[in-house]
C-alpha cells in the first residue's frame, strides 16, 4: 500500500539565514520522517535543506520548487537555483517571485499547495506573499521567529518563537 508522504514547507528569506531558528527545525523534521519543501534558493531555504540532509538515517527528501522559464524552447532555471542540498528539484516554468509572488506565474502557489503544512521564518515580500497564499488556499501555517519580524504578516497566523510549540503544532496538524 502506498503511504502518502508528509511534506512540510519551510519558507523564509532568500538572503538572511536565521540559522538559530532554521537548523533545529530542519533537523527535527528530518528526525521525524517528514519531507522538507523549500523554494530551493539561498538564505533560509539553503540552510534548511543543508541541515535537513545532514541528519544521518533520515527517511525524508529535500524537495525544492525551482523558478524558471522557457526561452526559445529551452528551459532555464532562475540563476542560483537550486541550491546544492535540494535532492528532488521540481522544475517550473514560473519565473515570478518576491513582490510578485501572488501572481499566477509565481512558483509560490506550488510551494503552498504542495506542502501539508508550512512553517514561515522571517522573510521579505516573497515570504509574505506565500503566507498570504496559505490563507487563500486554507493551508495550515504558523510563523516561527522573533515577533517583531512578522509585523506585516497576516494577523490570522499564529506566531511563536518556541521550537517546542512548532513541533507540537506539526504533530497535531500533520497526521
Amino acid at each position: 500500500m502506498l503511504q502518502l508522504r508528509k511534506i512540510i514547507g519551510v519558507m523564509g528569506s532568500g538572503r538572511e539565514e536565521y540559522r538559530e531558528w532554521v537548523v533545529p527545525l530542519a533537523r527535527w523534521l528530518a528526525e521525524h520522517g517528514y519531507d522538507l519543501l523549500t523554494g530551493a534558493g539561498e538564505g533560509v531555504m539553503r540552510v534548511a535543506a543543508e541541515a535537513f540532509v545532514a541528519v544521518p538515517g533520515r527517511r525524508g527528501l529535500s524537495v525544492g520548487i525551482i523558478p524558471g522559464e522557457v526561452v526559445d524552447g529551452v528551459y532555464k532555471p532562475s540563476p542560483g537555483y537550486p541550491n546544492p542540498n535540494v535532492e528532488l528539484p521540481v522544475l517550473t516554468h514560473l519565473p515570478l517571485r518576491g513582490a510578485r509572488g501572488r501572481e499566477p506565474m509565481s512558483r509560490n502557489h506550488v510551494n503552498v499547495l504542495t506542502a501539508h503544512a508550512l512553517v514561515f521564518l522571517p522573510g521579505g515580500p516573497g515570504t509574505l506573499s506565500e503566507a498570504e497564499l496559505t490563507l487563500q488556499y486554507r493551508k495550515a501555517a504558523i510563523l516561527f521567529g522573533p515577533e517583531r519580524e512578522f509585523r506585516r504578516f497576516p494577523a490570522a497566523l499564529e506566531r511563536t518563537d518556541s521550537l517546542e510549540r512548532i513541533c507540537e503544532w506539526l504533530l497535531a496538524t500533520v497526521r
